[in-house]
């Protein structure tokens, strides 16, 4: 599959997340506090709580229902009680809209 045009860059604030969901495939959209757009799996590997209502800090996603932080680099949580990683998708940037590849798992 082909990367797919989900928003505008200029749609993503700072430190906040949003839910995309691509062929069924739910998706956290986050602007780190870099300015850095990443893309990972929505679902805490901990507890299936949506990651995009948690809380962004520097480059990581944090669940809001348990307190697992993921990185937003490579999926991996830093913090308990998640243990598992959750997938990093491969984020483009063309003429100012986002693009995800769905079926492009980054791996560290």
């Amino acid at each position: 599959m082909a990367a797919i045009k989900v928003c505008a860059e200029t749609d993503l604030e700072v430190g906040a997340a949003v839910r995309v969901v691509i062929d069924g495939l739910p998706i956290a959209l986050v602007r780190d506090s870099a300015g850095d757009i990443h893309a990972i799996g929505d679902t805490c590997t901990h507890g299936d709580i949506s990651l995009s209502e948690g809380f962004v800090e520097d480059d990581t996603l944090e669940c809001w229902a348990h307190g697992s932080k993921f990185s937003l680099k490579t999926g991996k949580p830093i913090t308990l009680p998640a243990y598992e990683p959750v997938p990093v998708y491969t984020v483009t940037i063309e003429g100012g809209e986002v693009f995800i590849d769905p079926t492009a798992v980054v791996t560290v």
